[in-house]
């Protein structure tokens, strides 16, 4: 059920890129505003709402918070194709991002209570799936709704599975005890917010995970985002072309490359605790030829899939959609080792925080006033090469995670030694 939630969270979330040309020509916009409506809009308020949400769910458990959320971001998805301007709808994109606030963090708690350290990082891939899902349905059915029946009626689509999902969740599932302990509930409390993030950000190897998520989620929000209007401006592809080859092939792509990660990332584990940052290091690396060759690569059509072109370019991709999402799925599992269960929320929507404020926020928008900026001289070409600059970024990400990956060994180390308890959550 939580997979299933973060599944819908990504698809209210994504099924904007999909709908950005139509969005653009119905209200006149530039690539700079969409970036502002995508990006700094939603960012802003999901990381205003992030820590308090996180911190509510330490309090009172994770379930109330998940449900209300998943509710509250579907309808604010609906409105979203009721919007009779562009203020309008930047303002229905805020709630969405309000709600999505109280999703993630509390589902990660409620997860990594459910399963011991040594099988996290699977169970946490099986959770964390939700991007790569998310993007086959929120691209794939998206495009071809607003392909048939128009944009706004794909807002409607998409938003309205989310509510019945929230009451289900509700009415049916029941919170694991260990994340609604009285015990974890005080020890909580005792803190002001302003304490409690001292004392997480002064946990050696945090920052620098923190730093990695920021960084590699500017890059992966900016693609996310830009990446139909890519193959649609570069390679002459339909919105419903370019939202299946995104969603359905890559996001399957993804989503195995997800359940790879976790599954070998528990392996090497049992071996070396220090593989939790190892894993998402060398994969990191592996994604970035790939991207960069995928963005410069010259137009051509390397085969048809029944009515559908596959641009040559976009073999590169499938590489890079699969190595991509390997820094994810180990860092969440990296927190969930360094944090107790009445910490574990706040610290995840610290680093989710991150990860909206600097990805969202910030990937969306650089690209798109990049384009903007070398449009006068390349044209349509502008967006190949604005995308290319934002993978390069990722190697900012590698030496973030180089640098957390002796520090992260040491500490748990020392805390096994000293206090196994305060670095492992009970299962």
């Amino acid at each position: 059920m939580l997979a299933l939630i973060y599944v819908f969270n990504y698809i209210d979330r994504l099924v904007i890129s999909i709908l950005i040309e139509p969005i653009k020509l119905e209200f006149g916009v530039s690539d700079t505003a969409i970036g502002l409506l995508s990006g700094v809009a939603f960012a802003l308020f999901y990381t205003a709402f992030g820590l308090p949400f996180g911190r509510l769910a330490d309090r009172i458990g994770p379930k109330p918070v998940i449900a209300l959320a998943c509710i509250a971001w579907s309808v604010m998805t609906m409105t979203c194709g009721l919007a009779t301007s562009f203020a309008i709808l930047l303002l229905c994109r805020i709630g969405v991002a309000v709600g999505e606030a109280g999703g993630t963090a509390p589902s990660v708690a409620m997860v990594s209570a459910l399963y011991p350290p040594q099988r996290r990082s699977l169970a946490l891939s099986v959770f964390l799936m939700g991007p790569s899902l998310g993007a086959v349905i929120g691209l794939g059915v998206g495009g071809w709704v607003a392909e048939i029946w128009g944009w706004r009626t794909a807002f409607i689509a998409i938003g309205a599975p989310g509510v019945l999902l929230g009451l289900v969740f509700a009415l049916t599932v029941r919170a694991p005890a260990s994340t609604t302990t009285v015990k974890g509930q005080a020890r909580g409390a005792d803190e002001n917010w302003r304490t409690t993030l001292r004392s997480l950000l002064a946990t050696p190897a945090f920052p620098w995970i923190v730093a990695t998520g920021g960084i590699a989620a500017t890059t992966g929000y900016a693609l996310g985002t830009w990446n139909p209007s890519f193959l649609i401006r570069s390679h002459g592809l339909t919105m419903q072309h370019a939202g299946l080859l995104i969603g359905v092939g890559g996001g399957l792509v993804s989503t195995v490359g997800t359940l790879v990660c976790g599954a070998v990332t528990d392996r090497m584990v049992r071996r070396d605790p220090g593989w939790q940052i190892g894993v998402p290091l060398i994969a990191t690396a592996l994604s970035i030829p790939f991207g960069i060759a995928y963005f410069l690569w010259p137009t051509g059509i390397a085969f048809q899939l029944g009515y559908l072109p596959v641009p040559q370019a976009f073999l590169f991709y499938l590489g890079f959609g699969f190595f991509g999402t390997w820094w994810s799925v180990p860092c969440f599992g990296a927190i969930s080792h360094l944090f107790p269960a009445h910490r574990l929320a706040q610290a995840t929507a610290i680093f989710v925080m991150a990860m909206t404020l600097l990805g969202v926020g910030f990937g969306p928008l650089i690209v798109g006033a990049l384009s903007d900026a070398l449009s006068a001289r390349i044209g349509t070409e502008a967006l190949r090469y604005a995308l290319a600059a934002s993978v390069a970024l990722l190697g900012l990400a590698v030496a973030c995670l180089a640098i957390a990956l002796p520090r992260y060994r040491n500490r748990l180390g020392a805390a096994e030694a000293h206090a196994p308890e305060a670095v492992t959550n009970p299962a």
